[in-house]
């Protein structure tokens, strides 16, 4: 997929709104352990031994109990209720984590004197506002398995967050976080590369399509410029209908609502991490004067841009799945 894989990296990007939280469970069988939904995306990545993910009895009927494995990884990309647990039947509870000043993560035990299974748990802080297409095209549950040389890379950061967490070295706490980092950009990517080369919609297909990814590519680069339907049907070398179809098709939405959705993203992230002015924001973002785009970005969040930085700054991160 080349350079445009990119724009996997900006949409996470553009999307996170806090950093990840994590705790290190062990659970010895029998083990049940009970979590609550998060706002976000929620992660479980089995270091030792193996479990079950469970919904809870109020959950969608088709989720079947799902065997994981060592190195396994499930990405829960609407994080509702579900159990973890040595086995389908057993009992689960709220599990109580506990937090050491400078430690990277939390730490959970549960359970027996069985057999011992670790896992590292967490949430991807992701703004549920506006999802980005990408990220609604996901399925709830995504699981890939690492074992018998499948997802090499991520198999990789699996084997250094095992090592980081169970030898407690020099560096941890900058090295661990950042390797959490990394793992949803694997995870995403190993998902993208799952999907059938024949897809004929969807992101897999949008981000290999020589007619489209050039125009994505120039929509993530430059959400400012003056881009029209007919300009970015050119760059591809197509035409305008043509172009407009089959945008539509892969991605989702037609050209110019992805082009607007792209540049009010851009504009949320903007107005989250740095205290730009608002006219700055503007010109980022394609709009010729404040009002133009305060208008435009209160239809996208429901709130005008000051009211959402103020929202954005005092609202504290939610949890992963435990109390603290």
């Amino acid at each position: 997929m080349g350079m445009d894989m990119d724009i996997l990296t900006e949409v996470l990007g553009s999307m996170r709104t806090g950093r990840p939280a994590s705790v290190r469970t062990e659970g010895r069988a029998p083990w049940g352990l009970r979590l609550p939904p998060v706002a976000g995306a929620g992660f479980h990545v089995v270091l030792r031994g193996s479990c079950w993910l469970l919904p809870r009895d109020d959950a969608a009927p088709h989720h079947e109990p799902l065997a994981l494995n060592p190195g396994d990884v499930v990405f829960l990309s609407d994080n509702h209720h579900h159990v973890l647990a040595d086995a389908p039947g057993t009992p689960a509870e709220a599990g109580r984590a506990s937090f050491r000043p400078g430690s990277p993560v939390g730490a959970l035990s549960l359970g027996g004197d069985g057999p011992r299974t670790t896992l590292l748990c967490g949430a991807y802080h992701l703004d549920q506002a506006r999802p980005h297409p990408l990220v609604r095209q996901l399925p709830e549950v995504v699981h890939l398995e690492t074992r018998h040389g499948r997802h090499p890379e991520l198999s990789g950061a699996v084997g250094l967050l095992r090592a980081e967490l169970e030898e407690e070295r020099a560096g941890a706490a900058g090295i661990v976080p950042a390797l959490i980092d990394a793992l949803l950009l694997y995870v995403l990517r190993a998902w993208l590369e799952e999907q059938p080369a024949t897809a004929v919609a969807g992101w897999s297909a949008a981000l290999r399509d020589p007619v489209i990814a050039p125009a994505l590519t120039a929509i993530h680069e430059d959400p400012a410029a003056r881009w029209s339907v007919e300009s970015l049907a050119s760059r591809a070398g197509t035409s305008r209908a043509t172009f407009a179809r089959r945008f539509h098709t892969l991605v989702g939405e037609p050209p110019l609502a992805y082009l607007t959705r792209w540049r009010m993203t851009t504009a949320a992230r903007l107005l989250r991490e740095a205290d730009h002015p608002l006219s700055v924001v503007a010109a980022r973002t394609g709009y010729g004067s404040e009002f133009a785009f305060a208008k435009a970005f209160k239809r996208a969040y429901g709130l005008p841009p000051g009211g959402y930085r103020r929202h954005a700054a005092a609202t504290p991160m939610p949890y992963a799945g435990h109390r603290r």
